[in-house]
C-alpha cells in the first residue's frame, strides 16, 4: 500500500478535490446526488466536520471543509463518503468489466477515482482565492455563465 505524504494539521481547513472514476459525468443525476447527500450526513454524525463551501459538478466536486479540534483524519471521512455514496448507487458496485479486475482485487467501487486530492489551507489569503476556484469552477467548465448562476 502507498504511503501518501499527507498534511495532517489537527483541527485545520483544508480544499477538496474528487473525481469520477474515469471522469463519468453522473454526480449531478438525481440518484448520486441524493445518495452523496446522505453519506454526507452518516460520516457527519461520526466524524463530524464544517462544510465550509462546496461545488458538485458533473464528474467532480470541490470543497472546503475545517475539521474539529484535536482532529486530522479527513481520509477516513473520504473512504466513508465514497463507501455509502457508491453503495447506495445502482449500477456502480457491479465490477464485472475485464478493466475493472484490480479494483476488484482492492475492493474499489467503480464510482470514484481511487484517490482525491487535498489542500491546507495556509491563511485568509489562501481561503480566499480557492473559496473564488470553486464559485469559478462551473462557469470555467461551461455549466453556468456567471458566478451568480
Amino acid at each position: 500500500m502507498s504511503n501518501y505524504r499527507r498534511d495532517h494539521t489537527e483541527g485545520g481547513t483544508w480544499f477538496f478535490t474528487l473525481v469520477t472514476h474515469r471522469r463519468r459525468a453522473v454526480l449531478t443525476r438525481p440518484d448520486v446526488r441524493d445518495a452523496l447527500r446522505h453519506a454526507i450526513e452518516r460520516t457527519r454524525r461520526d466524524h463530524p466536520f464544517t462544510i465550509d463551501a462546496w461545488v458538485l459538478l458533473p464528474d467532480h466536486l470541490h470543497c472546503i471543509w475545517t475539521l474539529p479540534e484535536g482532529d486530522d483524519d479527513f481520509s477516513i471521512r473520504w473512504a466513508n463518503i465514497k463507501r455509502v455514496t457508491t453503495q447506495s448507487c445502482v449500477g456502480f458496485g457491479a465490477r464485472s468489466a475485464p478493466y475493472e479486475v484490480a479494483r476488484t482485487k482492492r475492493n474499489d467501487g467503480s464510482l470514484w477515482q481511487r484517490r482525491f486530492w487535498e489542500h491546507r489551507i495556509r491563511d485568509d489569503a489562501d481561503f480566499r482565492h480557492h473559496m473564488d476556484y470553486l464559485h469559478w469552477n462551473p462557469v470555467k467548465h461551461g455549466l453556468v455563465d456567471h458566478v451568480a448562476d
